[in-house]
């Protein structure tokens, strides 16, 4: 008879119907809109960073498009006025002597630091903000443009020496303090006096001088209207939202010379420095920097690009920016606010799909707890629903059809039950019988082993046996031989002792061939390395647990080797057993096996080591001696000797390496199997 099924109670042990039918309902809303949600959200978000970008990378191209056209326009001006009637005819009629006062009306008029005249030696002539005429270098690319006959205009960086050779003024006021600043390259600088100047030079004609060039320039070291300006063109009015604020800045190097960033409320930044990282990027490698960096003190969306020289070298930087925190905290609160919004259409589904699930949900419990009472033995109960045409009320219908039938099955059974027990006494009687005939096999198994136990016995006496024999035979030879003639007189002794040594012989090799017949029949097989190792160690477990010894292993061969599976277990178990008793007080037993080639020969190396006293040259020069042992009790000698015929017979070696306190070695080298 069958075991009766176990009840299963609504809602303990599992979820409700009414849950899992909710869940399936709820699947798309609670897993799959939440993923897409969460996809677009990224997506949205990417864009957004993206837009910050993008609108940065715009405001860059509207400062580098001012700072180049106030070269343009320096330039122009600079050749408009070596091209003006004015300049020609005070050059003519006056020479070089009514220059000075010229100039310095131009220079006010330009707006310009500085202006003169220079030719191959330098300036002969400049404004009166020089006082005299200054040793100015005549060497720059711009000037040595301008002396060729052709205009040009570039950012160079002068020295403070040669701004104070113009004028004290520009020396001052190039000159910055150096302000320690978080993230930037550490340099051992305190102040920066350097200055870039918006250098241009024209070609003009100066009787008895030949052609010059008419030299200006603009230092924008605390040029504030400069930078001031920018600012007020990237970011005019209501063009970032309330919080925010934009900020441009022009570098000399790393350092801040021109800036409307603020250190504090009222104090611009000036002779702060860049982060280390944009300065890598820009000014190291060349790049546009287009990402959030830190500025002097908060987080800016913020944009560089590398300025040059007329060298042609990488001198400082233009930047523009503005703060990220506003579009940070407008990005977070979106999020949030969709997440809410989420949560709350989730929450306001759940009642209404209950709602329409009850409908689903009450027969279905009816059913359930019919079911229930039909378990806990009431082959009565019945669902009672009133039929429907619907899939549950056909369920219903059917539920109730299929509770007669079992009612009836039920009677059956018990009929059956009956019936069966009669047949299940008659089958016990005759398990017994077979059980009985089943105590006296595993009687004969057990006597099988204890025969193959005696023949793993015989097979050892017999291999001692042997090497007594073949000493008393050549010893025997040895006799017979120095005897010579006399050994006439006993030759029937002689011949006796031939025939015992014969027969024992014959008795020993006979219980060879009864202990190991695979040995004599050739058996031997492909073995992985790692697998015979394995099942070794089962069989001196029990030494190792007792002797609190750990093992470690590694197993790289991958070749295979061609040999009796037991005689490699029997050598493997002799070296274990030796390393062992090798380490009375604890120890480390390391077994590893690897791919090693010899003499050309593809083979496989199997190392057997032990951290235990290890052995004196001597020793090891003789442990592989039959009958030889250190073992001062329970020891043979016999378990070397013949652990290293058995892998010579193979076409192996078995070696072995040691040092008094260090531990030993044995390597067994066998080749590898065709």
């Amino acid at each position: 008879m069958s075991e009766p099924a176990t009840p299963v109670t609504p809602g303990v042990g599992g979820s409700s119907i009414r849950f899992r039918l909710l869940a399936i309902a709820l699947l798309p809303t609670l897993v799959i809109l939440p993923v897409l949600l969460a996809v677009t959200m990224a997506r949205w978000e990417a864009k957004f960073d993206a837009l910050l970008t993008s609108k940065v990378n715009g405001d860059l191209t509207i400062a580098h498009q001012y700072l180049s056209r106030i070269l343009e326009n320096t330039g122009e001006h600079l050749k408009a006025l070596t091209d003006s009637a004015g300049f020609r005819d005070i050059v003519a009629r006056d020479g070089a002597a009514a220059l000075p006062a010229f100039l310095e009306e131009n220079r006010k008029r330009l707006g310009l630091d500085f202006l003169m005249v220079a030719g191959d030696e330098g300036p002969f002539a400049a404004s009166p903000p020089l006082g005299t005429v200054a040793p100015i270098r005549s060497d720059w690319p711009v000037v040595q443009a301008a002396l060729s006959g052709r205009a040009s205009t570039a950012i160079d960086i002068f020295t403070n020496e040669e701004l104070a050779a113009i004028s004290s003024n520009l020396a001052s006021q190039a000159r910055l303090e150096l302000v320690p600043t978080p993230n930037a390259l550490p340099t051992d600088r305190s102040s920066e006096s350097r200055g870039m100047v918006v250098h241009s030079a024209s070609p003009a004609f100066v009787p008895g001088q030949g052609t010059v060039a008419l030299v200006g320039g603009i230092l924008l070291n605390q040029n504030l209207v400069f930078i001031d300006t920018i600012n007020d063109l990237v970011y005019r009015e209501a063009s970032l939202p309330t919080g925010s604020r934009g900020t441009a800045t022009l570098f000399l190097d790393d350092v801040r010379i021109s800036t409307n960033v603020r250190l504090f409320e009222d104090k611009r930044a000036l002779g702060t420095r860049v982060s280390k990282a944009v300065r890598e990027a820009v000014l190291d490698q060349g790049r546009v920097w287009l990402d959030s960096a830190f500025v002097v003190n908060d987080w800016y969306v913020s944009a560089y690009e590398p300025i040059s020289d007329s060298y042609g070298k990488r001198v400082g930087m233009l930047y523009v920016g503005f703060l990220e925190a506003p579009f940070a905290r407008a990005k977070t609160e979106t999020l949030i606010g969709i997440g809410l919004a989420f949560l709350a259409v989730t929450g306001a589904s759940v009642p209404i799909f209950l709602r329409w699930a009850r409908g689903i949900f009450k027969p279905l419990e009816r059913m359930t707890a019919t079911i229930g009472r039909v378990e806990e033995g009431d082959l009565g109960a019945r669902t009672g629903l009133a039929r429907a045409d619907d899939e549950i009320g056909r369920v219903a219908h059917h539920l109730d059809t299929l509770l007669d039938q079992v009612q009836q099955r039920d009677r059956e059974l018990r009929a059956w039950n009956d019936e069966l027990n009669a047949r299940v006494a008659a089958r016990t009687h005759e398990l017994e019988i077979a059980n009985r005939q089943l105590e006296a096999t595993t009687k004969q198994l057990i006597m099988s082993e204890k025969l193959a136990a005696i023949g793993e016995i015989t097979a050892g006496v017999a291999h001692e046996i042997n090497n007594p024999i073949a000493v008393m035979q050549g010893n025997l030879d040895v006799v017979r031989s120095v005897l010579a003639a006399e050994s006439e007189g006993v030759a029937t002794e002689f011949r006796l002792i031939d025939e015992q040594i014969h027969r024992i012989s014959q008795i020993v090799t006979k219980l060879l061939q009864f202990a190991k017949p695979e040995e004599y029949a050739g058996y031997v097989e492909r073995h992985a390395v790692a697998d015979v190792v394995s099942d070794c160690l089962p069989l001196v477990q029990h030494l190792l647990n007792k002797g609190a010894i750990g093992v470690s292993r590694e197993d790289a061969a991958t070749r295979r080797i061609l040999m009796n599976r037991t005689e490699l277990q029997q050598v493997l178990v002799n070296l274990i057993v030796n390393a062992i008793h090798a380490m009375p007080d604890g120890g480390t037993l390391t077994l590893k096996s690897r791919d090693e080639n010899r003499e050309g020969r593809r083979g496989v190396a199997i190392e057997v080591t032990d951290t235990g006293v290890g052995m004196t040259p001597e020793v090891l020069h003789r442990i592989f001696d039959p009958f030889f042992t250190t073992k001062r009790q329970g020891g043979t000698g016999l378990g070397l000797s013949i652990s290293q015929t058995l892998v010579t017979r193979q076409g192996g070696s078995l070696t072995a390496e040691s040092h008094p306190g260090a531990g030993t070695t044995f390597t067994i080298w066998l080749p590898e199997a065709d």
